[in-house]
């Protein structure tokens, strides 16, 4: 993007098929550059968690709609293989939050208790697995 002189918000300018042409690289690099720039222009949202967004599939906010934090929570974990801290449980909240309604007027943060009455009441799926993040992190630690 430096070659081009292009700031990252500046992509969302273009439609996917023009990045791939003017930044030269593939149709779906071009959607993941656009979907991190997207996601990030919310408060709240940085780069890891916009590519935890990818990860799952997803290209942009609207893409979000129809789906609740704690769906989002639930697939993600299965496709991690681990259960992550609550705070990204909140993030989830907020994204589909603001993919639901246009609100972005909230945090994170402002989902907590939202997040801890429904696990309270709902708890987690029995598939949900058993290794905790910070447990994948320190077998991680160990490798290097």
């Amino acid at each position: 993007m430096k070659a081009h002189k292009l700031r990252p918000l500046q992509l969302l300018d273009f439609a996917t098929d023009e990045i791939e042409v003017l930044l030269g690289v593939p149709t779906e690099r071009s959607r993941e550059l656009r979907a991190l720039v997207e996601f990030q222009t919310l408060d709240s949202v940085g780069i890891r968690f916009a590519q935890d967004l990818v990860f799952l599939g997803y290209f942009s906010v609207s893409e979000l709609q129809g789906k609740t934090g704690w769906e989002l929570t639930n697939a993600y974990e299965e496709k991690i293989g681990y259960w992550i801290d609550p705070c990204v449980e909140d993030q989830f909240r907020l994204i589909s939050h603001v993919a639901n309604t246009g609100d972005r007027s909230k945090k994170w943060w402002d989902f907590t208790d939202e997040r801890k009455k429904y696990r309270l009441e709902s708890g987690y799926p029995k598939s949900r697995p058993q290794k905790a993040w910070h447990e994948a992190l320190d077998k991680y630690k160990k490798k290097k």
